[in-house]
């Protein structure tokens, strides 16, 4: 396993700006993420510091990038599955797994909501986000996990040690996962159906698709696309309102060693506070890890 003073997640500039400082202070650091941040779509950005002329957020990225690169920063394109903390924490992407002392969770947030009929109504009575929170509870019975990538894998093989009578349901798309989870797939039924309700009396009882048939569903895990910031938060244990993490005055979560910066913590949303919040946590990182040397 591959170890690391610093692991952040998340490719975007508060990310980038954490490393510029973490690196620069001979510390051993990975970015993980996939070039997916908001900030690519923007083509042009005529209110950052220092930029007279309109510049594209693609160009910020890429140049920011370089930066990071040229300080010592490794960077991996990949999907970030889950993160646990044990003595350490540990990083489990949809290729390897890495540990690190440190984590910034900088992915920003999530704005895509699923178009299903009477989703929100059940959450919290047979829908979840969280395997590790809820899992217990569909001891034997049967579930689904909704999403068609990695995650939805992961979340899959967690649930296991609860039930073997899981469903994975793409909702419509074809399976997109890595190569490590090609051999995982047979463990489990797959339905690509589209979905389109869930329904129940008090808890969910039934899932319904596009072409008119349904099945009965005792519960069913949203694993929908990546995990998001609050995906990882909620397994940790990490204190969330609404869909952004709460930090203190240094960025760090109430788990120790854990921050996060960026859109992820809410606030405004601008390529400035996103570079200042990460900088901030990457200066308040290099000190938890010096203290860290002191223990």
């Amino acid at each position: 396993m591959l170890k690391y003073d610093v692991i952040i997640i998340g490719k975007g500039p508060a990310g980038l700006s954490a490393a510029l400082y973490t690196a620069r202070a001979n510390l051993r650091t990975l970015i993980i993420g996939k070039n997916d941040s908001a900030l690519r779509k923007a083509a042009k950005i005529e209110n950052y510091f220092g930029f007279s002329n309109a510049v594209s957020g693609e160009f910020l990225l890429d140049e920011a990038e370089k930066q990071v690169l040229k300080v010592g920063t490794e960077i991996v394109d990949d999907e970030v599955v889950s993160i646990e903390k044990v003595d350490i924490f540990r990083v489990i992407t949809s290729k390897k797994k890495y540990e690190g002392a440190t984590v910034l969770i900088a992915t920003g947030q999530t704005q895509k909501r699923l178009k299903i009929k009477n989703l929100e109504k059940y959450e919290g009575n047979g829908i979840s986000y969280c395997t590790t929170c809820d899992g217990y509870f569909y001891n034997n019975l049967k579930i689904g996990v909704l999403g068609n990538k990695d995650y939805a894998i992961h979340e899959a093989l967690e649930l296991e040690s609860f039930t073997k009578n899981i469903t994975i349901f793409t909702n419509g798309k074809e399976l997109d996962i890595g190569d490590n989870n090609l051999n995982e797939i047979s463990r489990f039924r797959i339905n690509t159906k589209s979905v389109t309700e869930v329904s129940g009396a008090d808890f969910l009882q039934r899932i319904y698709f596009s072409d008119g048939t349904s099945e009965e569903l005792d519960g069913l895990f949203i694993a929908n696309e990546s995990a998001s910031s609050t995906d990882f938060a909620r397994k940790l244990g990490v204190i969330t309102e609404g869909n952004s993490i709460v930090i203190d005055k240094d960025q760090q979560t109430n788990l120790e060693g854990l921050f996060a910066a960026g859109d992820c913590t809410g606030g405004l949303k601008q390529v400035s506070t996103s570079v200042g919040s990460g900088a901030l946590a990457g200066r308040k990182m290099i000190e938890f890890i010096r203290d860290l040397g002191k223990k």
